[in-house]
């Protein structure tokens, strides 16, 4: 009776134990983290967020968005490094934490080849180049006769020294030949009403802030700084049909920890470009200025490189040293 007992339990164990093994081993069987280098309700927030609740649905696990801001994408970077390589935990941030901060900050201690391993190229958010109502251009053409017609009579405002849009002035000036002064602010909602106000003659800012005063009569859009003509405004130019190559539109992204296991990162590439096609999230983002695209870890690879190259150009144009 022992003997059967026994055989009968080891029977069992032998049939559990596969299950187990597959229900421990099943991806994933827990929260995921998406950590986002800047506060609440910025661009990488913003898609993070939107990304997040459809991962979630379709993975059967909360996707939980980890606002890490400061020290210029340190504190994120530090918080993606320490936590396992289990494919948990993700960073969903910009280009400009690569692309510009290693150009400007010294001594940052995270290095993109080094610690991170792309996962998806989310999204992409076109700045444009708007005109003060009262600048007697109507075109992008007009706006580039002008500044080479009265040079350094012109301004133009950027949401700080550094910014991307401060770099895309600075890199259309130096494509062009053209003289126009630049006035810093602290951020769009400094420079937008300063726009508005007529204290700048022109400026570059994502299209939500700029499209309802562009509506009203109050700014007039001119062009985008995207490689191609935006969806979102399919009548403004993009300055690449003047500029060839010219591409410093700002990239959203995926990324991994170096070590996450290569099944992870494909899993989460795939769902991230199933939910780029969603009707629902398309309009979602479109109505916050965001193109989706979703493209996995090599075409990502390739946009970062690319953007890489594009700014370490642009940077010392600008006279950014860094500090």
């Amino acid at each position: 009776m022992k003997q059967r007992r026994f055989l009968l339990l080891g029977t069992a164990v032998a049939l559990a134990l596969p299950l187990l093994a597959h229900a421990q081993g099943a991806y994933p069987n827990r929260p995921i983290k998406f950590v986002v280098p800047y506060s609440a309700g910025g661009l990488p927030d913003t898609v993070a967020r939107i990304f997040a609740q459809r991962l979630g649905d379709r993975l059967g696990q909360p996707v939980v968005v980890d606002n890490r801001p400061g020290a210029n994408g340190v504190v994120a970077a530090q918080a993606l490094s320490t936590a396992p390589k289990d494919g948990y935990t993700f960073l969903v941030t910009d280009g400009s934490m690569f692309s510009i901060n290693p150009a400007i900050y010294k001594n940052l201690t995270y290095d993109y080849k080094r610690d991170f391993m792309p996962v998806s190229l989310a999204a992409r958010a076109p700045l444009y180049l708007a005109a003060n109502a009262k600048v007697p251009v109507n075109s992008l053409q007009e706006f580039i006769a002008l500044a080479k017609a009265k040079p350094g009579t012109l301004n133009y405002g950027s949401s700080g020294i550094g910014s991307t849009h401060h770099l895309t002035m600075e890199a259309m000036k130096a494509a062009l030949g053209l003289q126009i002064t630049h006035v810093p602010f602290k951020g769009s909602g400094q420079s937008v009403p300063a726009l508005i106000g007529g204290q700048v003659d022109v400026l570059f800012s994502a299209l939500p802030s700029l499209s309802g005063f562009a509506k009203a009569g109050q700014a007039k859009l001119l062009a985008s700084n995207a490689a191609s003509r935006s969806s979102l405004e399919p009548n403004v130019p993009a300055i690449a049909e003047i500029i060839p190559g010219f591409d410093l539109a700002p990239i959203i992204g995926v990324l991994a920890a170096t070590g996450t296991p290569a099944s992870t990162i494909e899993r989460i590439s795939t769902e991230m470009a199933q939910i780029a096609k969603m009707p629902e999230v398309i309009e979602t983002l479109h109505k916050a200025g965001i193109e989706p695209i979703g493209s996995g870890p090599a075409d990502y690879h390739k946009a970062i490189l690319a953007e890489n190259e594009r700014l370490a150009k642009t940077i010392p144009v600008a006279g950014i040293k860094p500090e």
